[in-house]
């Protein structure tokens, strides 16, 4: 029988964490918990565990403090940051300095099971991840997210902003099931005046500019009623 996957859980409130590492022991990890960021250090050197859930509001350091350190300290355990709904752009931020995926406050603990298996699906030991790269390749697909450019077979792709955002964030998260409302979350925030139905015509888009049939995708896959996936192999480049 495999080791259970071992899960940090820091988090100052300590209502979050009383129930949610019962429920996450029940889903099947092992849970150990930390109530502050320094706390949160402390354990990653002496527990090693295999994913932190850490929330970024904390005292001690907070959870970007204790993100930044353990990424310059050339540790790559995956992480999930439990955040605050804000700022798309500030979300962005966490993701490049090397968080794996974040989750908005409040959320349904079995969003955040399904969350905390999707990272360790695609987590690659002592590696970044891919949420990290500078540029992200899929065959002749390759995406450049610090010029927010797209090139297929080595010609540049003429997409809107909101296209190249919705092709990187699924690319970042490939093999996974991504539903509608989490893009609509993650492109244009949940403050914005759009409905799921902007997700459907970006994905439209991006198809055409990739040549993507639907029936037999390359790259995006529908899931009908659920969402979509990214079906490619994806990996870093330099």
């Amino acid at each position: 029988m495999q080791p259970k996957p071992s899960i940090l859980l820091v988090d100052d409130e300590s209502a979050i964490t009383d129930n949610l590492s019962p429920f996450l022991n029940r889903s099947g990890f092992t849970v150990t918990v930390a109530s502050n960021g320094e706390e949160a250090l402390q354990k990653v050197a002496s527990a090693h565990p295999d994913l932190l859930v850490l929330d970024v509001l904390m005292p001690r350091l907070d959870g970007r403090e204790v993100l930044r350190r353990l990424r310059q300290a050339g540790d790559w355990t995956p992480i999930l940051l439990l955040t605050q709904v804000g700022e798309a752009g500030e979300r962005a931020m966490a993701l490049e300095e090397g968080a794996d995926d974040y989750l908005n406050k409040p959320f349904d603990p079995h969003e955040l099971v399904a969350r905390i298996r999707a990272v360790l699906r695609r987590a690659r030991p002592g590696q970044p991840p891919l949420s990290a790269a500078v540029r992200l390749a899929c065959g002749a697909l390759t995406l450049d997210r610090a010029s927010h450019r797209v090139w297929l077979e080595q010609a540049e792709l003429a997409l809107t902003p909101k296209s190249v955002m919705l092709l990187e964030y699924m690319m970042t998260h490939p093999d996974e099931l991504v539903s509608r409302d989490r893009l609509l979350d993650v492109v244009w925030g949940w403050d914005y005046p759009v409905g799921t139905r902007a997700v459907d015509t970006r994905v439209a888009e991006l198809r055409r500019a990739l040549g993507d049939d639907p029936a037999q995708p390359r790259f995006i896959e529908t899931i009908p009623g659920q969402g979509y996936r990214f079906v490619g192999t994806v990996e870093s480049r330099p």
